[in-house]
């Protein structure tokens, strides 16, 4: 038995959880769903696995695309990882009516906390307690392994009701209008016009002008571009300036550069 990890990642924690995952398996390869198939999506994986980061309390807009246009509809175990910094509501509900519409079941659905990356709202996590959120992360994902080995179908993990009644409702208001909200990203004086925005961005939102990044409303909110910048100089309004950055210590930017 073989099985394809589909991976969707900005700042990393999805591609590090679906490469723990890959090890932990034994028999699975990591697959970027940047990387868009030349033809009709087929595999030969006996399980296919979707790998994502909760954004606005759903799946990402180019997952529902990928998942709509390119996952491969043969295989015979579907399931799903939602990479959430505490609030999963009903994300893996949405995944399964999205994969419904190819008469796709999603046998297994898995919760995996990991470090904020909205730094709009918030701040990233002190680093003793990223430790212990990786480690916590670990062992999921061992169980997760077990259960996809023996390919069983527990209930999907999914938020308290609270979050599935309030979050999934605004995820269905806010997640069109998620591709304009670039607007309030810029760079400050610090930017030297590098590009790593420009490749980092697992959307191709970012075009470097005069030297300059300009996003072009295509946005999937992830905040790649703030969290990798090298000079730290890309912001989000005003509740970025001076908040520190993040992305998993264990990936690289050259795993997450678009070849």
């Amino acid at each position: 038995m073989s099985t394809h990890l589909y991976c969707y990642t900005g700042t990393g924690n999805s591609l590090w959880v679906a490469r723990r995952l890959a090890d932990a398996l034994g028999d699975a390869v990591v697959i970027s769903m940047r990387e868009k198939p030349a033809s009709a999506p087929v595999t030969d994986a006996d399980a296919v696995g979707i790998i994502f980061p909760v954004h606005m309390w759903g799946p990402p807009p180019a997952v529902s695309a990928f998942i709509a246009d390119s996952l491969p509809v043969n295989g015979r175990y579907y399931f799903a990882v939602a990479i959430n910094m505490g609030a999963p509501a009903g994300a893996l509900l949405n995944l399964r009516k999205q994969l419904r519409r190819r008469d796709i079941t999603l046998k297994s659905g898995f919760s995996v906390l990991m470090p904020n990356v909205y730094i709009p709202l918030g701040r990233v996590q002190p680093e003793p307690k990223r430790r212990e959120m990786f480690a916590a992360a670990e062992e999921r994902i061992k169980s997760m392994a077990t259960t996809i080995t023996r390919r069983s179908a527990p209930d999907l993990e999914t938020g308290p009701l609270w979050q599935r009644m309030v979050f999934t409702g605004l995820h269905h208001l806010v997640i069109r209008q998620v591709p304009g909200l670039d607007k309030a990203f810029y760079a400050d004086k610090r930017c030297n016009g590098c590009g790593v925005c420009v490749r980092v961005c697992p959307a191709g939102n970012i075009e470097l002008v005069e030297g300059r990044p300009v996003w072009q409303h295509r946005c999937q909110l992830c905040f790649s571009c703030i969290h990798w910048c090298p000079e730290e100089a890309i912001q989000y309004g005003k509740n970025t300036i001076g908040k520190e950055r993040y992305h998993h210590p264990e990936v690289t930017l050259t795993d997450l550069v678009v070849r």
